[in-house]
């Protein structure tokens, strides 16, 4: 018989997560989940309060012997990023995540889970709902739109939070605590193009899909397929001894996701469809060797349409893959003081090129503000040919590390009593919220954790549970002996 969420222990938070985890919570379309936070709040008889931006705070007195010592800021974000495979039909802004249990982790049918912040989410409602747990007095705030532009915790007023020591409960790794994040920010490239007519030849749709996908920081130094760099490839590849012209190209969804899936209408003389068909066979076979790693389940498909489109120009098309091909992607540089961290990436997110238009964004990190600088620069001069309008927009800053604070040290102190060894000091290639609040905030001591989560931002990201007992334990012991 199999294991349900409902089963699992401790029964509080994952009672929470589940509750969470019926609401449709996409970055910007939060209202539901704002509303069930509020009444959440109200329901205990906590103080409870919705700002003009849309985060929510509720706040704890603390309990007996505990209701002198410093107030405890508990953070997490409300929006989840809404990501599911081709193949799966799942309506995010009707339906709940359908979870289940796999072994010693949980996972969800064809769509992204949603750990991604919301097993610290529920964490912090499971303390706050306790009855007989010792905790000092506890500012729970509910931050929004972290995963697309972190505007919740940018639109935080100064005056909001009073708490010294903060918690951020979104971190992916429970044997480490998060001490420093990158800062980042998306670039956009824009601009437009002329349309040629071309009725006398054949359309395809070719579509390059089954990448593993993931988050564009945390794990941009595993090498994953970018599904719009392979396609820029092969079309490119394909274009120098085959006429063949783009019509559309599509690809990509988030700027913090690795793209997944990429599509083109393209147009070819049917005296060449077998030689084209033998091609993209060949480059299929090939670049499944390249990813046979990575990405596994990659697959290349054509399918021939009914219809006629206008398309690009063959000048043009060859300044798009000139300036995909020379786009920075991936790992930037390493960071040369701290082993196995990336300092500075680039990844591109995501392409909407047709009727004339098109739309190209990226989402670029660094610890560093001016070797970001240096990068978007990159990015720019890599679409001069193109005359594309290149914009920064959202920027956000970087944490920058400080691994021994008093509250760092307590931390660790108390993980090691529970484990029989001490925790990784840890600094993360991907933007936390904790750098926006440690700007708003100078005063606070700030550190993240988390329990282990695999492929967040994707629809492999798993939960381990045994993983999600051991960081109820650890928090709830922190909150004792802070």
């Amino acid at each position: 018989m199999s294991v349900t969420i409902h089963e699992l222990r401790p029964k509080e938070i994952w009672k929470y997560f589940g509750q969470l985890n019926a609401i449709p919570r996409a970055s910007k379309k939060e209202e539901q989940v704002i509303q069930f936070m509020k009444d959440f709040g109200q329901n205990l008889g906590l103080e409870t309060k919705v700002d003009s931006i849309g985060n929510v705070l509720i706040k704890k007195p603390g309990t007996k012997e505990k209701e002198a010592n410093a107030t405890i800021i508990m953070q997490g974000h409300l929006d989840m990023v809404h990501q599911k495979n081709a193949d799966t039909i799942f309506d995010f802004e009707t339906q709940g995540i359908d979870m289940y249990v796999d072994g010693d982790w949980l996972k969800a049918k064809g769509t992204t889970l949603g750990a991604d912040n919301g097993i610290g989410v529920a964490a912090i409602m499971a303390v706050l709902a306790s009855k007989d747990m010792a905790h000092p007095p506890i500012e729970a705030i509910f931050t929004i739109d972290e995963e697309i532009g972190m505007t919740g915790a940018m639109g935080l007023s100064k005056d909001f939070l009073s708490g010294s020591i903060l918690l951020n409960l979104d971190s992916e790794e429970d044997n480490a605590l998060t001490v420093g994040s990158a800062g980042g920010v998306d670039v956009l490239i824009n601009g437009n193009y002329e349309m040629e007519e071309d009725s006398n030849r054949t359309f395809f749709k070719i579509s390059l899909e089954g990448l593993s996908g993931g988050h564009s920081g945390v794990e941009i130094h595993k090498g994953l397929g970018n599904a719009i760099k392979l396609l820029n490839r092969v079309l490119y590849e394909v274009s120098k001894s085959l006429s063949l012209n783009i019509s559309s190209m599509s690809g990509g969804d988030l700027t913090n996701a690795i793209p997944r899936e990429c599509q083109a209408t393209i147009a070819i003389d049917n005296s060449q469809f077998k030689d084209f068909k033998t091609e993209i066979d060949k480059w299929q076979k090939r670049l499944k060797e390249e990813h046979r790693y990575s990405d596994p389940n990659l697959t290349i498909t054509i399918d021939k349409l009914s219809t006629k489109h206008s398309i690009i120009s063959s000048t043009f098309q060859n300044q798009l893959f000139a300036s995909i091909y020379s786009c920075p992607n991936g790992i930037y540089r390493m960071t040369p003081s701290l082993d196995n961290l990336v300092q500075s990436s680039n990844n591109i997110a995501k392409i909407r090129l047709d009727n004339g238009k098109y739309n190209i964004s990226c989402h670029t990190r660094s610890f560093i503000e001016t070797e970001r600088d240096d990068l978007v620069n990159s990015i720019r001069n890599s679409f001069f040919n193109m005359g594309a309008d290149v914009k920064e927009v959202g920027p956000y800053p970087g944490w920058n590390p400080n691994p021994n604070t008093n509250t760092i040290n307590t931390l660790k102190k108390v993980y090691e009593a529970i484990n029989g060894k001490p925790p990784e000091i840890f600094a993360i290639h991907a933007g936390l919220e904790c750098g926006i609040l440690a700007e708003t905030y100078p005063h606070l001591e700030i550190v993240s954790f988390g329990p282990n989560i695999r492929g967040a931002h994707s629809p492999d990201e798993t939960l381990q549970i045994s993983s999600t007992q051991r960081f109820w334990k650890f928090l709830t012991e922190v909150l004792k002996q802070l």
